[in-house]
């Protein structure tokens, strides 16, 4: 096991160092850079080529891509990730103050999805053929072809503006000035829509791929000989099938440990809601390479990190898989 976790360590390091080398050239090579786009966006303050060359030198944008990367990378590993361009403040403090509102909703569209997936995804099991089920089953497909940002101007349109029910944004505008009580209800109206956006589309697919594995698991010759011994449908789901689809199942656990902190452009945009994936889309609107990279290492990290655990998670589920 430690020599297994070893060697995946080292290979998550250089795996590391080609992604974020990738990036590097990417970004550097795209049109524009961070001090034309602060021209575009006030053209009042146009810049003399001096002042340009200047500001090219402070921002390190005087020197090829290849040798910044590796100026770049020095600093990293030192735990320098640099300064935004756009926001003057450090990475790690802007990185910082956009992973609260994004693990609000993501951490709270990973329990409902899970709580509420496995029992119907049981449930379409048990209830295969039935009426209910061929519903269900209908309505979780009609789910999982809505696209998110359909789903989201759709709530929008119904809940805040003919409504007025939900709004979008994180906060009201008199947050700071309400009781405990009443901050926690203006988070809970404030994430309905977009947790409920978050949730619809892993909902539908997760709990279709427990019931494809379910069919599977119940197919084979030990379900057939409980079913012989007389054991209850319940405990034959629940405590033999069941048990033999944690495999593929720790597989999505552990690969949802990156959008736990990824949170989503298009949903973050549709609701104003100042998470990961908004400050993602605009740094890279505004060029801002040190956010840029500094997110794409830390997506990189948890996206590594978590196929890892899910490669340990099978040993703990199924003692047969030996991790060499």
């Amino acid at each position: 096991m430690t020599t297994y976790i070893i060697r995946r360590l080292l290979i998550g390091v250089l795996t590391l160092l080609l992604i974020t080398l990738i990036v590097y050239g990417l970004i550097r090579n795209m049109p524009g850079t961070p001090v034309t786009q602060m021209e575009l966006a006030d053209p009042s303050r146009a810049l003399s080529p001096e002042d340009e060359k200047m500001l090219n030198k402070i921002y390190g944008l005087d020197k090829p891509w290849y040798q910044a990367y590796f100026i770049w990378l020095g600093n990293a590993l030192s735990g320098d990730l640099g300064t935004s361009f756009s926001e003057k403040a450090p990475v790690t403090t802007v990185i910082g103050q956009r992973i609260g509102p994004t693990l609000q909703l993501s951490i709270t569209s990973l329990i409902l999805t899970y709580s509420l997936a496995i029992p119907m995804g049981l449930f379409s099991v048990v209830r295969k053929g039935k009426p209910e089920e061929q519903i269900l089953s209908v309505f979780l497909y009609v789910l999982y072809s809505v696209p998110g940002f359909v789903a989201g101007i759709g709530l929008l349109i119904i809940f805040y503006q003919y409504l007025n029910w939900l709004p979008p944004g994180l906060h009201d505008s008199g947050y700071d000035s309400y009781t405990t009580w009443e901050k926690f209800l203006d988070n809970v109206r404030h994430m309905i829509l977009p947790v409920t956006c978050y949730t619809y589309a892993s909902l539908a697919y997760l709990s279709r791929f427990i019931k494809a594995n379910m069919e599977e698991v119940i197919r084979q010759d030990y379900i057939r000989t409980a079913r012989a011994k007389g054991v209850s449908p319940c405990n034959i789901v629940l405590h033999h099938a069941f048990r033999n689809t944690l495999i593929p199942f720790v597989t999505l656990l552990g690969l949802s440990l990156p959008g736990l902190l990824g949170g989503s452009i298009i949903i973050e945009q549709i609701f104003n809601w100042p998470g990961m994936g908004m400050a993602f889309f605009q740094s890279i609107a505004n060029r801002d390479y040190p956010v840029i990279m500094g997110m794409v290492l830390l997506f990189s990290v948890l996206t590594l990190l978590g196929q890892l655990i899910a490669d340990i998670l099978y040993a703990v589920v199924d003692p047969r898989v030996a991790l060499k």
